[in-house]
């Protein structure tokens, strides 16, 4: 595992109107933490494409605030994305158990 973590996020094309995204997750894991990785990794797309998370000559963005300066588990960007790991895993659940009924 690469730098203590599950999965990276990274623009492709560009920063300004971002649409091409590679997602990494890391090949170990077992299937509830890769699913929730990747729903983490596809939060930070979406965050992306809204225009809320940008990156401006090497500095990272929040609604338009220069985060650059805050620890891992202050940046805006990572909290709506854990917090949104959980649901989407939850709503994930639920629609894989509707599917074996």
């Amino acid at each position: 595992m690469r730098e203590g973590v599950y999965g990276w996020c990274s623009v492709i094309d560009c920063d300004w109107r971002p649409r091409s995204f590679l997602i990494e997750i890391h090949n170990r894991l077992n299937e509830e933490d890769y699913i929730k990785t990747l729903l983490h990794e596809m939060q930070h797309i979406l965050q992306h494409i809204r225009g809320d998370l940008r990156d401006k000559r090497g500095i990272r963005c929040w609604k338009g605030i220069d985060c650059s300066g805050l620890d891992y588990e202050e940046m805006p960007w990572e909290q709506e994305a854990h917090s949104m790991e959980s649901i989407l895993y939850q709503h994930y659940l639920l629609d894989k158990s509707l599917k074996t009924l």
